[in-house]
């Protein structure tokens, strides 16, 4: 079986591998956490925050995928499986059943900057051992801070 040699140093390969691990299992379940807010959606602003909510999962999901790949270019084998993710996820969950918009807007936004804080801490931890990989996370972060900000500003 071939396996990827990496440039890093194993130091380095260890702090940017635990990076993009949580980097991968954070855009997982706020793909998810965003797709069932995004069915479950009730309200005033039902189109609005619905069609919102699709740029969120598709942002979660164009970053998952790059930060997957990147793993792998480094010699890490990314685990997104459901399990791993489940065990792993640090986002808080919503309830069942229908959620209010103002309720879906608030969560979303909560979600979003406690996943934009590990993101920083990822940046910050990766900038020696591997600044490609810091440079993948800072262009993410700056998308999340943008839905950030466009969920912030419906509260």
């Amino acid at each position: 079986m071939a396996a990827v040699k990496s440039p890093l140093s194993d130091e380095a390969l260890k702090v940017t591998g635990q990076a993009l691990q949580g980097a991968l299992v954070d855009l997982i379940d706020l793909s998810l956490v965003a797709k069932q807010a995004h069915w479950n959606l009730t309200g005033r602003n039902f189109k609005v925050v619905h069609e919102h909510l699709d740029e969120v999962v598709d942002l979660a999901r164009a970053g998952q995928d790059d930060v997957a790949e990147r793993a792998v270019a480094i010699g890490v084998n990314p685990d997104g499986r459901a399990r791993t993710v489940a065990d792993r996820t640090e986002i808080p969950q919503l309830e069942a059943g229908y959620l209010a918009d103002d309720k879906v807007v608030a969560a979303v936004t909560d979600v979003l900057a406690q996943i934009i804080a590990r993101f920083r801490e990822r940046i910050a931890a990766t900038d020696e051992p591997d600044p490609v990989t810091q440079d993948l996370l800072i262009g993410i972060a700056a998308q999340l801070e943008k839905q950030h900000w466009m969920f912030q500003a419906q509260t």
